[in-house]
């Protein structure tokens, strides 16, 4: 089992021999990287390049580690028995089998997305271990283990909101993506926008790294922001000429809510316009 990328996922070189080692060490890998750099989409591509069965455990501030195993629900059960409904004498009825169990009993080898581990609490990894380690775990009311058919190749993103536990980070094979340089971005967009103009592509992508390196910034534009932004310019046909005769004093580019998401951000820009503007004036 190797991954090279697939056609709709331009992966770099030193992230397909992360991918690749944690599969052979039969370790999780643990993708950290700003949003929007492709950390959720790359166990959906590497799920699709092996041609494996992808479960995903999408992971909130209120989810528990337990969730990922199963979770029995009594009260459903003691309202069952009390109504006579036969169901209640199985027990095995009122137990809902979670993301781990399913990736244990898959026939075929899964890939087990733990997406944005970082939002959960601080002990959530740490409940964890034993299960990663031994691929194993007891199911007190069924007075039953369930062990892994074969280890999933588990994939787990953090956007590194808070800290994970060392003993948790000695289980992983880590690997952080970098922003994309503009001529792996360039290769992104022909794999999204095959048609579009390259001269367009090319003013596009020097506002779009001029933007993201202003001082002030609150929130960078991503790679998803740039393909929305780059579709807009697409359906309302703007000359790329438009764009590269991008004059100073009106810093905030054409249909510019596709990259700035908060009005501080838009305020920063309309400020450097205003001081570009003074400057032009007092020159």
């Amino acid at each position: 089992m190797r991954f090279e990328g697939t056609d709709s996922y331009i992966a770099t070189d030193d992230l397909k021999v992360a991918v690749n080692a944690s599969i052979t060490l039969e370790r999780p890998i643990l993708i950290k990287g700003e949003p929007g750099t492709g950390k959720t989409q790359l166990a959906i591509e590497v799920a699709k390049a092996l041609k494996a069965p992808l479960i995903e455990w999408h992971i909130k501030s209120t989810t528990k580690a337990v969730q990922g195993l199963y979770e029995y629900d009594a009260v459903m059960r003691l309202r069952d028995s009390q109504l006579g409904d036969d169901r209640a004498t199985n027990i095995e009825n009122y137990i809902r089998r979670g993301k781990l169990w399913e990736a244990f009993e898959s026939d075929k080898r899964p890939v087990l997305l733990i997406d944005e581990i970082d939002k959960a609490d601080i002990e959530f990894p740490n409940d964890l271990l034993q299960e990663l380690d031994r691929m194993e775990f007891y199911v007190y009311e069924l007075d039953r283990t369930v062990k892994a058919k074969q280890r999933p190749i588990m994939m787990i993103t953090s956007n590194n909101e808070k800290e994970l536990p060392d003993a948790f980070l000695r289980r992983c094979f880590f690997h952080y993506i970098r922003f994309p340089d503009e001529e792996t971005m360039a290769k992104i967009i022909e794999v999204h926008f095959p048609k579009v103009k390259q001269r367009l592509v090319s003013e596009a992508l020097k506002i779009f790294y001029d933007m993201r390196k202003a001082p002030g910034l609150k929130k960078k534009p991503s790679t998803s922001e740039l393909l929305d932004w780059l579709k807009l310019l697409m359906t309302d046909d703007i000359d790329p000429e438009v764009l590269r005769q991008r004059d100073p004093t009106k810093l905030i580019p054409p249909l510019h809510g596709a990259l700035l998401k908060n009005e501080q951000d838009v305020q920063l820009f309309e400020r450097l316009a205003f001081l570009a503007r003074r400057e032009q004036r007092g020159s």
